[in-house]
């Protein structure tokens, strides 16, 4: 039993239990800025300083590049490049934008989505420039047949080459920022962004060398090679290398919510994505091997369909992600950490953007409006990685900073709540979600006159139960003591049971500065 003293100092409610055990007891007061930061287990820590990390993974890439440049300026001359560079460069931010839409729910940084992209343009490309040119030059060389050898090399050794620089991206990412790769749609993401660099570079080369081409035999127009060639790979194909890689990312991306005990399941399962990759890859370019239509008939039959396929299973991550926001949040919301509404409001991408228009469109000048809409944007970001952290804690695919991880984005939820939970609850209502008739306190009275509520700004109208102060529980007929929609005569404190002790419940105790505020709790109005 629990001290009664320490209930009354407490600021936050109790996390709810998991799986009829309890993660931690209670949860207490959380931590100052810049004071008990959740650090990960580092994997493989090579490196003591971060600055010196990052700034060797910079010049690494950028020397990969410069040497990339060198080689390409060399088959191609400087016009073959600038053509190849100029052409290659139109499919990337379409690429790119789809990929980021996907990821749209719980958006991962754009540091790994970069380093991702410079990756596959630098050091993937390098890779397998040299080793393909290498391997190709030996086979030749064995077999004295530079025809055979051009063959085996697209084949065999391109697939198995390019296809695994590619994944090095995914792995690093999976091993280096776990907590920043948490399932199926990150994985996607990951690879996507990697194969639209590693295409981005390849284009240059293969454009450049059919821009040298033309120049040598005079062809110009749609009867150029250079034609042919933007049509083949930027025109039918600019998803062949995202899909193959993204097979691979599929593999790394159930690997992360597969059980820790399954240990030879998360090995195979990304092995065996960059297997399926490798197959593909080698169907694509031994396609020509088919006979004059082999290409038109593996693209129609094989990649189209494919794509489609990859392209439902990553929408249907997506979907799943935004279902667990409604299955594991209102737990959160029982004890208190949420309004009613919230999860169901978290759970529609409609409502989220309403809920940053509602927000940037409540303050009273630009700036404030959009650090507002941010900070929803952040507490709907953190919020999905609550909800994903809890459903993965169910299938046993966390480990033991499960705790420490849980304690932190409640704490970064608890910090812009001012700002998200108004603007979540309006929006659920406007959105007619689930949850949102908790918000009515009659046809009149914090309603307008024809029962439609009024958009206020932040904390200043709807009771939600977690003011400054010892307000109303969210939810209670009139006169219902403060709490958080317990029955009558249900006494304060958020998640306990009937007769609980009051001072758990937010209402007990000011919660500290919401974000993006310096003022101290007492110097806000209470909610009405």
């Amino acid at each position: 039993m629990s001290d009664p003293s320490v209930q009354h100092q407490q600021a936050r409610p109790a996390v709810p239990v998991l799986h009829e055990q309890r993660v931690d007891e209670v949860l207490g007061a959380a931590p100052e800025r810049g004071r008990g930061r959740y650090r990960p287990h580092r994997v493989g820590m090579v490196w003591r300083s971060k600055v010196f990390r990052v700034g060797a993974v910079i010049v690494v890439l950028a020397l990969c590049w410069l040497v990339i440049l060198a080689l390409v300026r060399e088959q191609t001359g400087p016009e073959g490049f600038l053509v190849g560079l100029g052409l290659a460069v139109l499919p990337v931010p379409l690429l790119m934008a789809a990929f980021r839409w996907l990821d749209r729910v719980e958006p991962g940084p754009w540091r790994n989505l970069i380093f991702s992209f410079a990756w596959g343009a630098c050091a993937a490309a390098l890779v397998a420039i040299i080793a393909n040119s290498f391997a190709t030059r030996w086979i030749a060389t064995a077999t004295a047949d530079p025809a055979s050898a051009d063959t085996l090399g697209a084949t065999v050794i391109a697939p198995v080459v390019e296809e695994s620089a590619k994944a090095a991206a995914v792995l690093l990412i999976f091993l280096f920022r776990r907590r920043e790769f948490s399932g199926v749609v990150d994985g996607v993401v990951v690879a996507g962004f990697t194969a639209t660099g590693f295409a981005f570079t390849e284009n240059i080369l293969y454009l450049g060398n059919a821009f040298g081409e033309d120049q040598q035999l005079g062809s110009t127009g749609f009867a150029s090679v250079t034609a042919g060639t933007f049509f083949v790979r930027i025109v039918m194909s600019p998803f062949a290398h995202p899909l193959f890689t993204v097979l691979t990312g599929l593999g790394f991306g159930f690997a992360a919510v597969s059980a820790r005990r399954h240990r030879v399941r998360r090995i195979a399962l990304p092995l065996l994505g960059l297997l399926l990759a490798m197959g593909l890859h080698a169907l694509w370019n031994g396609s020509s091997a088919f006979g004059p239509y082999g290409f038109y008939a593996v693209y129609g039959i094989v990649m189209v369909p494919a794509f489609g396929l990859v392209t439902w299973l990553a929408i249907w991550s997506r979907q799943r992600e935004l279902r667990s926001l409604a299955a594991e949040l209102p737990a959160y919301a029982a004890a208190g950490w949420l309004t009613p509404a919230e999860p169901a409001a978290l759970s529609s991408m409609r409502a989220r953007g309403m809920a940053r228009d509602l927000a940037r469109h409540w303050q009273p000048d630009r700036a404030r409006g959009r650090a507002a809409a941010r900070a929803v944007a952040e507490y709907e970001s953190f919020a999905t990685s609550l909800a994903g952290l809890r459903r993965r804690a169910r299938h046993g695919a966390v480990g033991p900073d499960f705790g420490a991880r849980e304690r932190e984005l409640l704490h970064h939820l608890w910090q812009r709540r001012e700002f998200a939970a108004p603007a979540l609850t309006h929006a659920a209502h406007l959105t007619g979600r689930p949850g949102a008739h908790h918000g009515h306190h009659g046809r009149h009275g914090r309603h307008g006159q024809h029962g439609h509520p009024r958009p206020t700004p932040h904390g200043s109208a709807y009771g939600y139960g977690y003011g400054y102060g010892h307000t109303p529980g969210y939810g209670g007929p009139s006169g219902h003591t403060p709490g958080y929609g317990g029955p009558p005569g249900y006494t304060p404190g958020y998640g306990g049971p009937p007769g609980h002790a009051p001072g758990h419940g937010p209402a007990a105790h000011p919660p500290p500065p919401p974000y993006g505020s310096s003022a101290p709790p007492s110097h806000r109005r209470p909610p009405t």
